[in-house]
Parts: C-alpha cells; structure tokens; sequence
C-alpha cells in the first residue's frame, strides 16, 4: 500500500497490533474525523469574529500554522498519541484557516462558501466514486498521485527558499489562464489524494490496526481536507481576480 498523504505512508500500519480486542474500525474513524472538523471550525469561528471584530489575527495564525506543523510531524511519527495530538491539531488549524477564510472573505465576498461547499462536495463525489468502485485504486494509480504530489510539494517548497531572494516560481500565483489552470491541476491532485486515504483507512480496518488508529486515519485525512479546501479558495480568489 501506499499513499502520497505524509501521515498515511506505506508502514503506516506495519506491525501495528490491537490489544485487548478492540480494532480499528471505518465508522470508528469517520466518527473521529467528524470531531476533528468541529473543533477546527471552533477555532477558525473564534479567529474568523476576531478578523472582522478588527483585532489583529497575525499571531493566532502563526500559532496556528506553526503549532499544527509541529504537532503534525509529532503525530506522525509517534502515532499512539494520535488520539491526543490529533485534537489538538484540528484546534490550531483552525486558528490559521479561519484567519486566512476571514482574509479572502474580505477581499472577495461569499469566496468562503464556495470554497467549503466545493470541498465537501469533491469530498462526497470522490467517495461515492470509490464505494462504487468507478475509481480503481491500482498500484499504478497511487505512484501516479504519490509522484504528482511530491511535484507540486518541491514546487512549492521551491517558491518558498525563493521568496526569501526577491523571487518565486514563474505563473502558480498569476491569475491569468495558465494560473488558473496550474491551480486547477493542483486541485485535482489533492482531490485524488482523498481516495488514497479511504483506501489506506480501509485497509487499516480491514487488517485490524490498533483502536488510536482511528483517530490518526481521521487525522490523514484532515490533512488533505485541509489542503484541498486551501487550494480550491486559492483557485476562485484567481477567477474572481480575473472577472
């Protein structure tokens, strides 16, 4: 198995055994997704009233985007406190999201909406389309996802060691038509990383993986929810920017 999703890699699961009977299971994990997305809406609610109460968001962000890395890597590679730190991440992610949705939401009116609307309905097609089986996932089909998404990952880590030097990547922030379309292949790319995820989240119940489990397949899979709803609002900010 294999998934191009950081926290859902190929050992993810390897020599993982349950104890004392209780097994991970597939509605045990989107149960624990659920929890994850509320509080990360709690939180991004409290920055998104402080953005338009006029206070200044900057530092929440930072913690936000900053703590949510750390505990990321943490999670990762400690996966028994994926029942604790996984929590803790969807709060600070909420923090830096909800700043960021407030931001956009400023500039472009109703951008936030769509924005989630989208998502979530990518979210619904793509597992209706994996249920069905109109999506196979072959060994083909997840070094294909794994290989994109390790591209645009060194893109852009290249335009951020560039940023630093007065430059940047050439056309990934444009908003003329190539923009726009760079955008819309980067959507597709983390939308297809989804059904990775309900796969590897499958195969985990099915091998019967440890019950904490639970609470790091919902956590691999905020992390592309995540990515996915921040590459979708980049996306309409670059078509409203064109209008």
């Amino acid at each position: 198995m294999r998934s191009s999703n950081p926290s859902l890699g190929e050992d993810t699961f390897k020599g993982l055994r349950a104890e004392g009977g209780t097994v991970m299971t597939i509605q045990g994990t989107v149960n624990k997704t659920l929890i994850l997305f509320l509080l990360m809406c709690a939180t991004a609610a409290f920055t998104w009233t402080q953005y338009f109460a006029g206070k200044d968001i900057q530092a929440l962000m930072w913690i936000g985007f900053g703590g949510g890395f750390v505990v990321a890597l943490i999670t990762i590679f400690v996966k028994t406190t994926a029942a604790y730190t996984a929590p803790l991440y969807a709060l600070l992610e909420g923090l830096a999201l909800g700043g960021l949705s407030a931001m956009y939401e400023s500039m472009y009116a109703g951008i936030t909406t769509q924005a989630i609307l989208l998502t979530f309905g990518t979210l619904f097609s793509l597992l209706f389309a994996y249920k069905t089986r109109l999506i196979k996932v072959t060994e083909n089909f997840k070094l294909g996802i794994f290989a994109a998404t390790g591209a645009v990952f060194f893109v852009y880590v290249a335009d951020f060691i560039l940023r630093f030097f007065g430059m940047q990547v050439p056309f990934i922030h444009e908003t003329g038509l190539l923009g726009i379309v760079i955008s819309v292949v980067i959507v597709a790319i983390a939308a297809l990383n989804l059904v990775l995820d309900f796969d590897f989240i499958e195969q985990g119940a099915q091998q019967q993986a440890p019950k904490y489990m639970e609470w790091y397949g919902a956590f691999g899979l905020m992390i592309t929810l995540v990515w996915l709803y921040l590459e979708i609002l980049r996306l309409l900010s670059k078509i409203r920017s064109n209008k």
